[in-house]
Parts: C-alpha cells; structure tokens; sequence
C-alpha cells in the first residue's frame, strides 16, 4: 500500500515515537511510506535525525505547527491537500490534535476526485479535551473533532481509556475504534545497562551508588504532576536519608520547579538531567529504583511499559489508560492528587526490597508481548486492509 502519515511535529515525545516506529516498521514490510510533518520546534527536542535513513520518504510543511494560528494554518492545509494529490496514498493516517484536523480534511477532500479515493484513519494518542481545561475550550475541542469524525474511515486508539472518552464526547461509535498499544523498540529496556553504565551514571548526576531513586521521566511542564512528588518527598526525605528523586526531562516550567525544590529545602535531593536523547532512557531508568508517574493527562504514557520492561514497580496516578498497565501485581495505581497515597506506595516500595522486586519482574512479564512493535504494526496493517477491501 502507499501510505501517508501526518504529524505536527517531531519533538521527543511518545505520539512521535509512536508514528516513528509504524513508518519504519510499515516500511520494511514492503509498503510506500511518506512522514508529513511540521517543524520539530520547542525544548523537548527533536527526533527528525532519528527519522531519517530508515527508508521512507519525510516531508516538512513549515507552517504546520501546534499553536492554532489561522494563517499558518490555512497555509498547511493547502499544502497538504497539494502533497496528497501528488501522492495519490491508499491510506492517510494522522496523528496528533492539528495535523488530525488538517491533515483529514486535506484528506477527505480527495475523495471526490475519481483518480483518488484514500481511505483516513487517525490515532487517538491524547486528547485535546480534558478535566483540567476551560470548559468553553473543551466544547470548542469537541465540536471540531465531532466535525472531523465525518472525515475518518478509522480510528485507532493507544488506550481503551482513549476510545471511551471519545465515544463518551458523542465522537465516532464503538465500530470505528481499535485499540493499538503504542510498541516500544523493547531490546535496550529488557537488557540491563551494566553495572559500569550505572556507576557512571548515578556519579554523573551526583546520585550515591547506595541511594534508593524514584525516578519521573516527563516534560517540565503544566499537568505533568511534579508538584506532587515534590510534595510527598517533603514528608519522605525528613525519615529515608537514603532517598533521592531523579526528574529526566525539560520544558518551560523547569527554572519554576527548580525554584519550588529549592525553596523547599530539598535541593540536596532533587536531580534534574535535563533532556536526555530517547538512547539514554533505558539507563535512567535502570540506573533507578521506582518509577513514579503523576501526571494528570495522558493517552497511556510510554514511560509506564518503558520502566516494566526494565523490571522496575510503578507508582501512577489512576488517570486515562494506566490501569490497563498497572495494577496490584505490577506496580500502585493511586488516586489522582493524592499526597498521601503517593508516599505511603513510594514508603512500602522502600521499605520492602522483595515486594518492588516481585511486582517488577510481575510487570516486565506482563506486558512485553503488548508492546512489541510487530504486534501494533500487525494491529493497524489489519485496519488498513479491512479499509482497503
């Protein structure tokens, strides 16, 4: 099949990694794949270079950008509908808020033209409206993905948790929707980084070889939950010397929550990595102990399966597709904003080595088949074919 795939940026980010890894896979099983994308701009980093060489076609439209901008982005749409006729794709799969809406209109509109008849099909990594939004912007959000629904074939989700949200918001009906795990390239998470790699990591970041590390991996920024985990570590640090918390990211908010660390008197505690390239996640994570998600958004964050492959027990918020990871046998599921919960599951997990052994070795055997790239490529090439006949 000639496939189209449409993001609006490749920044380091789970919906990239995501499209990443289905255009490379998609394209060694023998299918013409094209990435449209805008450009990779912001502090989360980039994975353009990432893209490259992997034998599929990348197109960059430099207007297509996340903030709504109506010049930019009628500039984007046309520029889409004008790659897309040229390419004339059986399938035009979109990723991501903006390039979902643009990139299925430019679709649709192709379908009344005799020589093209591409079948549209977007994935739900996230969604645009949430709990924690204005409400005027959430009816906004809703009305035009409702709007965009009559424009998709297919929708694919990376979370059950998606697709119930969707349908709840009256968009699309149980039919159009299959869930895919977003996969993981799973090789450097199940193997253990050395012992060496550890050492000098841990040195490198300041961190004792002794010390137990809760680790957060997210961007720095709103509704990421690291006022939480500092908030918990002010109640552990005083009784667990031992403990220190590692935050791997960066984003807008990082000289904020550097300021709320220190004022707090817990700068001695807190390490902060800043960016690190997606090769150096495997090492934080098995340099650390426990991994502690508190975020209050997500499709299924990436981060979840990344650390239970690597073994490690799991403390997240109870928030969107993270019960379908975690549970009493993998890991704690908390409830969203609760201090207490936070550091009574961090507390058990360092106070018993066997228990944070078990549940971790529980979630590596638990979802390693679920994350395996063949098996979502397997998930949405089915899609694409039952489009297709």
């Amino acid at each position: 099949m000639k496939i189209v795939h449409i993001i609006t940026r490749l920044i380091l980010g789970g919906a990239q990694e995501n499209t990443l890894i289905t255009c490379r896979e998609l394209t060694k099983r023998g299918h013409d794949v094209t990435l449209v994308t805008g450009p990779a701009l912001g502090p989360e980093g980039r994975l353009f270079e990432q893209a490259q060489e992997q034998g599929y076609k990348i197109i960059v439209v430099d207007k297509l950008r996340r903030e709504i901008n109506p010049l930019y982005d009628a500039i984007s749409y046309y520029q889409l509908k004008k790659i897309l006729k040229k390419l004339q794709p059986d399938i035009i799969h979109t990723h991501s808020a903006k390039a979902g809406i643009l990139g299925r209109f430019a679709g649709y509109s192709l379908k009344s033209q005799p020589s093209q008849k591409p079948r549209v099909v977007h994935t739900i990594h996230g969604l645009a409206f949430h709990t924690y939004l204005n409400k005027l912007l959430n009816k906004f959000y809703i009305a035009i993905e409702k709007i965009t629904e009559k424009k998709t074939d297919a929708f694919l989700s990376v979370a059950d948790a998606m697709t119930e949200k969707t349908i709840a918001a009256g968009i699309g009906k149980p039919q159009d929707f299959t869930t895919a795990y977003s996969a993981i390239d799973e090789d450097d998470f199940l193997t253990r980084s050395s012992d060496e790699e550890i050492t000098d990591f841990r040195r490198k970041h300041d961190i004792s070889q002794h010390a137990k590390v809760f680790v957060c991996i997210a961007r720095l920024a709103e509704l990421k939950g690291h006022e939480f985990i500092i908030e918990s570590a002010k109640r552990i640090a005083p009784k667990h010397n031992e403990c220190v918390w590692l935050f791997v990211g960066d984003g807008h908010l990082a000289d904020q929550i550097t300021s709320i660390v220190q004022v707090a008197g817990l700068g001695y505690k807190f390490k902060f990595t800043g960016l690190l390239s997606p090769d150096q996640i495997p090492l934080a994570i098995h340099s650390s102990d426990v991994l502690v998600h508190c975020s209050l958004r997500e499709g299924l964050a990436r981060v979840l399966p990344q650390a239970m492959l690597c073994a490690k027990p799991v403390v997240s918020f109870d928030i969107d597709g993270a019960k379908e990871v975690v549970n009493e046998n993998t890991g704690f599921l908390i409830e969203p904003e609760n201090i207490d919960q936070l550091t009574d599951a961090c507390e058990k997990l360092m106070d018993d080595p066997d228990l944070a052994s078990r549940l971790g070795q529980n979630a590596r055997e638990s979802i390693t088949k679920q994350f395996a790239p063949d098996t979502m490529v397997d998930v949405i090439e089915k899609v694409y074919n039952k489009l297709i006949e």
